[in-house]
């Protein structure tokens, strides 16, 4: 059986199959046309994925799209005529829905066949039981609480549940216009970071600053004695204006949410260019702690309901990795899983596991502990490409690679590591990874001035042998997503600086061998010359998606000063 998943006239839109319950190939849109968040149909993802797994789109048995056009019509007509929502809202609402509808014809358009060579059947799956499915049916438990919590998606902002074998039961929502998400980005676009997707940057500030707003941030957003929230809606504009999204070229905008009297209770807004000032930094750390504090409160309530240990989380709000990495020390929950992709692409996977497990009534499959499902290239590939582009270069055994790069970043230098399948979601996991020395104090400005040349605030990441955890980290979790934030022990901050943000933390990537055999042993081999356990660890990419292809890895090595490029087992070095 085959289901082609899709997160489609949306942002992050992706594609995936699933061959008998299993994900054999994800990938999202951004990574083909080279355009952030890319927006729309994932054509060019679905047309991967097919040929990834040697079928055609006649070899499929169901489609599955992670939106609902017909979810909560009743809520959206009541809030639409209470609030005079405007006819420009309105008309956008009706004609992406519209477009969400045609799935089977924009197909058979695109691959020129016929509607009725087409035997999938459509299934239209909310987009928070997307998320949910993401979650929990990858997850290693048999029975878990749950929670969505994201931006909006088909009226609905959170969503709580229980999932038991191969069923989720929904326990509460919170609906339109009230969301985490919302209040996050609000804050965003307030303190002048206004692209789709920018929440990480206030996540990277926060620590800089103090949470001294967090009492007036109250009146922004309330607590309920039910376990969620509410938005005080004078702060806000969507709940009349709607969230204005548009994506000309592909490129997500999302216009600005926040309202005037914001700006009258905080201050005029920062301008993109404007100085950061402490107040900003202040306010961004009191964001920040709420946005933790929120989380908490409805886990909190949602482990007092479920009474259950286990707790999986997906959704745009579950990618802030720092108040992941405090979950299990502020809520009774023993164990947490969060997915490669728990932000909207992931929704693609959701909804075909959703589909298969829960509406089919399916086995579920093993868990997935491996990001690592998205484009891969054979060494044939490789090998023409370098040589089509006169590229001088040397294939080496791997133990010759692991050798000559750890030798590479001792030295000061800058790599670039692109082996195996690209990884599904946001974070570089040692397939598409620009690699360097953590313990070198100046790593973060060589790789800033080499490559990057990104906010100074923003940390990079430690990817360690999983066997190691417990002596660099502070009650640190499994976290073989990079999703999770945690303490590094006091006495070891000095032996890896690149890797410690100023509060002392790391967004750690935990490497199992069994399920990164390639990247452990390029660990291992630093390991063993340097007695550190740890990699610096950053995404492959120069201000645009991650590299997918060698082609997109070559651009990027010669438009910048990255000293070497390892493609699997061919390096060429400057």
């Amino acid at each position: 059986m085959y289901i082609l998943g899709l997160n489609a006239f949306h942002g992050d839109s992706s594609a995936c199959i699933l061959k008998d319950g299993e994900v054999i190939v994800a990938l999202e849109e951004e990574r083909i046309r080279r355009i952030k968040h890319w927006a729309g149909f994932p054509i060019e993802a679905i047309k991967y994925c097919l040929q990834d797994a040697g079928i055609t789109i006649k070899d499929i048995d169901y489609i599955t799209i992670s939106r609902d056009p017909s979810a909560n019509v009743l809520k959206k007509i009541k809030h639409t005529l209470k609030n005079k929502v405007s006819f420009s809202a309105i008309l956008d609402r009706y004609t992406n829905s519209k477009k969400v509808k045609s799935v089977k014809a924009t197909l058979a358009e695109e691959f020129g066949v016929s509607e009725k060579d087409i035997k999938a059947e459509i299934h239209n799956i909310e987009h928070h039981r997307s998320h949910l499915g993401s979650s929990f049916f990858a997850s290693p438990f048999e029975k878990s609480a749950l929670l969505s919590i994201d931006g909006f998606g088909d009226f609905t902002s959170t969503m709580t549940a229980v999932g038991n074998g191969n069923q989720i039961e929904v326990l509460d929502t919170v609906h339109f216009p009230h969301s985490a998400g919302i209040f996050y980005t609000s804050f965003t676009q307030y303190l002048g970071f206004p692209k789709y997707g920018d929440e990480y940057k206030v996540m990277g500030l926060a620590p800089y600053g103090k949470a001294i707003y967090v009492d007036k941030l109250k009146d922004v957003i309330e607590f309920t004695e039910d376990g969620l929230f509410k938005l005080n809606l004078k702060y806000f504009k969507h709940h009349k204006d709607g969230v204005k999204m548009s994506w000309e070229g592909g490129e997500p905008d999302i216009k600005s949410i926040f309202s005037e009297y914001m700006e009258e209770k905080f201050g005029p807004a920062r301008k993109q260019e404007d100085e950061l000032t402490q107040h900003h930094k202040d306010l961004a750390a009191s964001v920040q702690r709420l946005c933790e504090e929120l989380i908490f409160h409805i886990l909190n309530h949602l482990h007092k309901k479920t009474g259950l240990d286990n707790l999986c989380i997906a959704g745009g709000v579950a990618q802030n990795s720092v108040a992941n990495g405090k979950v299990l020390k502020n809520t009774p929950f023993k164990n947490v899983y969060i997915p490669p992709a728990g932000h909207d692409a992931g929704t693609s996977m959701g909804s075909a596991l959703f589909l298969y497990n829960h509406i089919l009534k399916q086995k579920r499959v093993a868990p997935t502990y491996s990001g690592s499902l998205g484009s891969h290239f054979t060494d044939h590939e490789i090998e023409a490409y370098l040589k089509s582009k006169n590229m001088k270069f040397q294939k080496y055994s791997d133990v010759e690679v692991y050798d000559k790069v750890t030798d590479c970043i001792m030295d000061g230098g800058v790599v670039g590591w692109f082996q195996g399948r690209a990884e599904f979601g946001p974070r570089a996991l040692g397939h598409r990874s620009i690699i360097a020395d953590p313990r070198r104090a100046d790593a973060k400005e060589i790789l800033n001035l080499k490559i990057k040349r990104r906010e100074s605030f923003r940390p990079f990441a430690p990817s360690i042998l999983k066997e190691f955890v417990p002596d660099y980290f502070a009650d640190a979790d499994n976290v073989p997503f990079m999703e999770k934030v945690y303490l590094i022990k006091e006495n070891m901050r000095s032996k890896i600086p690149a890797v410690t943000h100023v509060d002392g933390t790391g967004r750690l990537q935990t490497v199992d061998a069994q399920y990164e055999p390639k990247y452990h042993a390029l660990i291992s081999a630093f390991n063993k010359k340097t007695g550190v356990p740890i990699l610096l660890n950053t995404s492959f990419n120069e201000n645009e998606p991650i590299v997918n292809s060698p082609a997109n890895a070559l651009d990027c090595f010669l438009r910048t000063k990255m000293d070497m490029l390892v493609l699997e087992n061919f390096i060429v070095s400057r």
